[in-house]
């Protein structure tokens, strides 16, 4: 390893404000990230809060309505996730994290004060643009932070890392639908609570946040895998820059794939509880229960195509995740039998999970570890696209004619379509880029020397 990337290293330790002589434990931080994941993937329980609100005991909204703060949470996204990507570069992943994690939690209790059907602005605020700004800023950090821990093991590792984001249904589904019960008349009041907790958890785990220490290996194996980057970098394969990779058609394809993926599984998972109900009979309190134990799907499909993606290639993943999505979709509306609908919803969420463990690691592989998190940042502007035009497409498809056939057949005929996304997309080559990079770094060696 250079002089020059162990200064830059060392850097990074600093203001994480760690000593460089003494490594954190890539393990412990591994836990830390999942549960700052585990805390902001609690958006994923909104059906059950979408639910509540349509009731006319409650606000009354319509379905369409109801969906809004969601979808501006997922727009938000990567608006976040484009300032955490680049800001952990430059002031390390604890504080942005942190500062990340106050912002979601204060817009999540901002919510808890839209206690009438007058107050859809603030809740739209609160939660959608400040709670999903927040929620950005946080996402973004885990993912770029463990792959330059793990680089031997990126697709399960990036799995992992987003997995507890996957699973923050599982705990937030049922307590949400409690705090509720409460108080049906005001669902909103739930985000009180919720938000407290978010915060305590959330600056709790960021705490331990860190990039690798000066030396840059957290073990062995690390330490061939940065070797091996060295040599991928010098032969014009790895590492692009940010301007770099948007200049190559293989960052606006992937980026289309992630747009796909996630208008395919958002569309059930935006009116999962309402969905558990009208169609296979579902009662109010089996539908949020289900959707507690979909949630567990999402987070272990990102581990496990996380995992399939190391093994057998990054594209057939992706292939077999839109095709999955497509085929359970068309199957959903005419699944009438409470078992099937939920083995089609939880193969739905295991691929839209899925595609988040994936995708990180497929922009490393693409584009090199250095700047991925810039880079898939950016790509997150698929998930912010997707989130605002899945749940708002299937809500009016669907409307108040609960006309779920059409709704589901539609968004699943879009998703075959999009299957040949994946066919045509290849790595790209570092070409002329990777010359000038190669030149650029060539000078920056030459300016440390001559300091």
């Amino acid at each position: 390893m250079s002089d020059s990337t162990r200064s830059t290293t060392a850097g990074v330790s600093a203001r994480d404000g760690r000593a460089a002589g003494r490594a954190p434990n890539r393990w412990v931080i591994l836990v830390c990230a999942i549960l700052v994941q585990l805390s902001i993937g609690s958006v994923y329980a909104w059906s059950v809060f979408a639910k509540a609100l349509q009731s006319e005991e409650a606000f009354g909204w319509s379905k369409a309505k109801a969906a809004v703060p969601f979808s501006v949470v997922l727009g938000m996204i990567f608006i976040g996730s484009f300032v955490g990507g680049r800001l952990q570069d430059r002031r390390g992943p604890r504080v942005v994290a942190m500062v990340g994690g106050v912002i979601y939690s204060i817009g999540v209790i901002m919510a808890s004060f839209a206690t009438n059907a007058d107050m859809f602005w603030l809740l739209v605020l609160g939660y959608g643009v400040i709670g999903g700004f927040g929620l950005g800023m946080v996402y973004i950090v885990p993912i770029a932070m463990l792959q330059k821990w793990f680089p031997d093991k990126p697709g399960l590792i990036t799995g992992l890392a987003v997995a507890g984001f996957g699973f923050g249904a599982v705990i937030t589904a049922p307590v949400g639908q409690a705090l509720i019960d409460n108080s049906p008349s005001q669902p909103t009041r739930a985000f009180l609570w919720l938000g407290i907790a978010y915060l305590v958890a959330l600056l709790i785990g960021t705490t331990f946040f860190a990039n690798p220490p000066a030396g840059g290996a957290a073990t062995a194996t690390t330490e061939a895998a940065d070797d091996d980057k060295a040599v991928d970098a010098v032969s014009g394969e790895r590492d692009f820059a940010v301007d770099e990779a948007l200049r190559t058609p293989q960052w606006y394809l992937l980026t289309l794939i992630l747009t796909m993926s996630v208008t395919a599984g958002i569309s059930l998972i935006a009116v999962a509880a309402g969905s558990a109900t009208d169609i296979a009979g579902y009662s109010k309190t089996a539908a949020a229960s289900l959707v507690g134990i979909l949630a567990v799907f999402n987070g272990g499909g990102r581990i496990l195509w996380g995992w399939l993606s190391d093994m057998v290639g990054k594209m057939p993943a992706f292939l077999g995740i839109l095709g999955i999505q497509a085929v359970c979709l068309l199957l959903i509306p005419h699944a009438s039998n409470t078992a099937l609908f939920a083995v089609l919803a939880a193969l739905i969420y295991t691929c839209y999970g899925g595609a988040f463990g994936t995708m990180p690691s497929t922009a490393g592989k693409f584009f090199g570890v250095k700047n991925v998190g810039a880079i898939y940042g950016l790509m997150l502007v698929g998930w912010s696209i997707g989130g605002v035009i899945g749940p708002l497409l299937i809500a009016s498809l669907i409307g108040d004619s609960k006309s779920y056939t059409r709704g589901f057949t539609i968004i699943g005929i879009i998703t075959i379509v999009a299957m040949v996304i994946p066919l045509i997309t290849r790595k790209p080559h570092h070409g002329a880029g990777a010359a000038a990079g190669t030149h650029r770094a060539g000078a920056d060696r030459g300016a440390g020397a001559a300091h």
